[in-house]
């Protein structure tokens, strides 16, 4: 559908208090104190761009440039006009998820806050662009572009900060509805409502909910859905700026898969024994060369019926005139769901207990409950876990496969094999408390100390359901009801329980000395990772067979069946690592060094140095569980990053505008790549890795009804090192001349994978009398695929050692990095005040994509060799989106 309008009531002007740069309300609070916030002056930006006057390089986003963007796009797409990010959405309205790099700095090494609250996965640290804040709620989103605030409760942070705050409640009451409609089915309605001071204490709150449906963009089937609602009360204390506060947020998403994919082979050239990826819905068919493939198509289908007696095994019986494309009823990765359920609570204060003493205290409750993943065959039948001439028949996880020992298909018999929902699900319960305590020596001095606490409860599961006839799911959360094989127990192909748990104690000292400030700071986390397995590990990689917890003769028989032991001088396992625990700590002191220095009528150089540190990940902590307790293989080391940052800014009421380069020192950078069939991540260390380029921005506002904003960045990183890949099992390769040899990725002297190598863009806009006109666009330079900078290679024989056996021939299935791509969006607002409504009535128009660009989207980067093809996701392609937005 094209552009149409959804005429609705009404809200009101929100009101943003001074600009907060930080995370915590403790950061806030120091850096507000009047030493290294910008002037009253300039602290309002040009056009909605911010850049703060501190000694971090940093840039801001208010509401104002936010408003302009989609409604309801996720934030992480609006932060995509910083000079050094660089986000691909997976579609044009935010709640489909996407890929963030911040100066090469993956998702999982940028710690993103909500209010102080941090919001990266408790185990793998990942950021989930699709779960953020309706945009209308937030008063600004701050990027801190290579170090973190010290009282920042991350285990995530070596590279970046993202940050954003909601808004304040107004003090009089008002009203705001707004509707969006667009192309492929896309309806959104947000409502907000503030209550103004209903106390004589000055008490006042809002409350708001938003609800997105849309179809996927690349096929016939699949949908979008998101609700969010969320509250907020605030209650001011005097009129220093105390204040406690209690805010609230629950959303719900419900989206299937679609267009990710390994990239596809090259058509020019067909082997016989190679299979060329076409679009559809395979496991190796998702990836288009042209906009002209687009949509593929899905047919729906049966599963196949049960019949007593007789061996049914899983497959599709076509419905009428439809065609099952080889693949089994509700098992295509476009029929897959990724639903989720977050929410959190957040309690903020700041309290000033004498002249210069102000004490802060942030604490949080976070829920989530999540899940991704596809369908596997479960057999009726029991499994031998006997290797010798004996019979041990049990039921459960093994071997890659599922046994139940029991009828799953109502017919009878357990002669079966059936097609079930399988995803990997997680449940979290996390607990946090930022607290500060700032004391003003003197009109020039500032010290504070500060202690952070960060609790979270990790559970991952991966329990069983069964399809509906049309190959639907029965429940997309499998762990409301799991399947049970015979003996009661859950059959599920993993049983983890982590605790997460950082104590961290900082201390920060500022100081002015005429135009000269130095702030200098340092933080010491302590993490601690309590791991419990419930299964047995069977290989490093991190695979796994369970039996179900308290299944102790089955669990008993396996370890006697395939009985665990090292040899440390080959660093060769054999047997399985039992089902056990273990607790991981980690401490490290980090500092925080930054000089500013003024030289009046705007114009500012700082220099910043700082410490980050990433702690391994329980993915990768788990995968150790198939080393022995004190070998080397055991305690993966955590990552460690240099931070260097320096630059000029000139900032004015008509110009915001800075220049900085920077420079990153890796130590034990690890790489990771995620496998979406496999639903497993692969690590690799990559040793020293450095990263330096420079980041700029200028906006700026000849005349009021003019603005213009251009930013751009570069990037350069080398990998110091060649990456070990494993030891030499087959003499079959050239890599491998005897067995037990070191086997080496090239990766030494080559750029990382995953991010492009510059991106450059701008924004310009106009205003005339009700109308504002603007165009924005942005290039993001070519990235490349794999960690060695190689083209992407299939071989015809079985991959060994990393390798293409010597008899085997490759074959390029891509080139070494994907193609640089321009996007341009537009967006248009019409004031309805000549109508007599109220001024902050207006149509707005946004088109994304408007030349309908077509590009490869986001791709995890970590893929060591050329022989590993990454996924990759469709880039969002063009859409037209109206809003009407009506307030009182």
């Amino acid at each position: 559908m094209r552009t149409q309008l959804l005429i609705g009531a009404a809200a009101v002007a929100m009101l943003f208090p001074g600009a907060a740069y930080a995370q915590s309300t403790g950061s806030t609070d120091f850096d507000n104190n009047d030493i290294v916030i910008t002037s009253t002056r300039t602290q309002g930006g040009v056009g909605g761009v911010q850049i703060p006057d501190s000694s971090k390089a940093k840039g801001v986003l208010t509401q104002e440039f936010i408003s302009k963007q989609t409604p309801g796009n996720s934030i992480l797409d609006t932060i995509n006009s910083l000079p050094g990010v660089s986000f691909q959405n997976n579609d044009p309205f935010g709640s489909a998820g996407g890929t963030l790099t911040i100066r090469g700095f993956d998702s999982s090494r940028i710690g993103l806050t909500f209010d102080g609250v941090p919001l990266n996965d408790t185990g793998n640290y990942a950021l989930y662009s699709n779960q953020q804040l309706d945009p209308e709620l937030i008063q600004q989103v701050n990027v801190s572009y290579g170090s973190t605030d010290v009282d920042s409760p991350t285990a995530a942070a070596s590279g970046s900060t993202v940050n954003y705050t909601t808004i304040v409640p107004t003090d009089d009451f008002g009203a705001r509805l707004q509707g969006s409609v667009g192309d492929y089915n896309f309806f959104r309605v947000f409502g907000l409502l503030n209550t103004g001071r209903f106390t004589s204490f000055g008490t006042k709150a809002w409350i708001s909910a938003s609800n997105a449906n849309n179809d996927v963009v690349f096929n016939n089937f699949g949908k979008i859905r998101k609700s969010q609602y969320n509250a907020r009360i605030y209650q001011p204390i005097g009129s220093n700026g105390d204040f406690i506060s209690l805010a609230g947020n629950y959303n719900v998403n419900r989206n299937n898969f679609f267009g990710s994919a390994p990239l596809r082979i090259d058509t020019t050239i067909s082997p016989t024994n190679l299979t060329l990826r076409t679009p559809g819905t395979g496991s190796s068919n998702r990836f288009p060369y042209s906009q002209n493939e687009l949509p593929y198509t899905i047919a729906r289908c049966l599963t196949t019926p049960a019949v007593a007696g007789t061996a049914q095994t899983t497959g599709t019986v076509n419905a009428p005139g439809a065609s099952n494309n080889g693949v089994t009823c509700g098992s295509s990765f476009d029929e897959r769901y990724n639903p989720s359920n977050t929410g959190s609570i957040r309690f903020g204060s700041r309290f000033t207990l004498a002249p210069g003493l102000v004490f802060t205290a942030d604490a949080s409750f976070q829920y989530v409950k999540a899940n991704g993943g596809g369908t596997v065959t479960g057999r009726e039948q029991l499994r031998d876990i006997d290797p010798t001439a004996g019979v041990n028949n049990q039921p459960g996880f093994i071997g890659g496969s599922y046994y139940f020992g029991r009828d799953l298909n109502g017919d009878g018999d357990t002669l079966d094999q059936v097609t079930l929902l399988a995803p990997s699900q997680t449940v979290t319960h996390r607990y946090g408390l930022i607290t500060s305590l700032r004391y003003d020596i003197d009109s020039n001095n500032t010290l504070r100390i500060a202690y952070s606490h960060d609790y979270g409860r990790h559970r991952q599961t991966g329990e069983l359901n069964q399809l509906a006839p049309d190959g639907y799911p029965t429940d997309v959360f499998p762990i409301n009801n799991p399947l049970r094989d015979s003996n009661g127990n859950i059959v599920e192909k993993r049983d983890r329980l982590s605790f997460a748990i950082l104590d961290q104690v900082a201390g920060e000292y500022r100081g002015t000395f005429g135009h000269l400030t130095a702030s200098i700071g340092v933080r010491a986390p302590f993490f601690v990772r309590k791991l419990n397995n419930f299964c047995f590990t069977t290989s490093s990689s991190g695979f796994l067979d369970c039996f179900g917890r308290g299944n102790t003769a089955a669990n008993t028989a396996y370890a006697g069946f395939n009985p665990y032991s090292f040899n440390s001088t080959t660093n060769v396992v054999t047997g399985f690592a039992p089902p056990q625990s273990r607790t991981y700590r980690y401490n490290r002191v980090l500092p925080n060094i930054g000089l500013t220095y003024k030289f009046g009528g705007g114009a500012t150089v700082y220099v910043n140095y700082s410490k980050g540190l990433q702690v391994p990940g329980t993915d990768n902590l788990y995968n150790a569980f198939y080393y022995p307790v004190g070998s080397a293989q055991a305690k993966p080391v955590p990552e460690t990053s240099d931070n260097f940052d320096a630059g000029f800014r000139y900032t004015t009421s008509k110009i915001q505008a800075f220049v900085g380069p920077w420079y990153t020192r890796f130590t034990n950078r690890l790489a990771s790549a995620y496998d979406p069939d496999t639903q497993t991540t692969f690590y690799r260390n990559l040793g020293r890795v450095d990263k330096y380029g420079i980041d700029g921005s200028i906006s700026y506002k000849p005349i009021p009804e003019v603005v213009a904003y251009v930013f751009g960045s570069y990037m350069k990183s080398e990998i110091k090192n060649n990456v070990v890949l494993g030891t030499c099992t087959t003499v079959t390769t050239a890599n491998c001349t005897a067995i037990g040899q070191t086997i080496y990725a090239l990766t030494a002297g080559k750029r990382e994978s995953g991010a492009p190598v510059y991106t450059f863009g701008g924004r310009l806009q106009g205003t005339f009398g009700p109308v504002s006109l603007a165009v924005q666009a942005k290039r993001t330079g070519p990235r490349y695929v794999n960690d060695q900078n190689l083209p992407n290679l299939q071989c015809t024989g079985t991959v060994v050692n990393s390798a293409c056996p010597t008899a085997s021939v490759s074959y390029q299935v891509y080139p070494a990095k994907t193609p640089a791509y321009t996007t341009v969006d537009l967006d248009a607002r019409v004031s309805l005040e000549w109508l007599g409504l109220n001024k902050t009535t207006y149509f707005q128009f946004n088109v994304q994509n408007v030349f309908n660009e077509f590009y490869v989207g986001g791709f995890s980067g970590g893929a060591t060799t050329q022989y590993s093809v990454p996924f990759a996701q469709i880039g969002s392609p063009r859409a037209f989106i109206g809003t009407l937005n009506v307030q009182f």
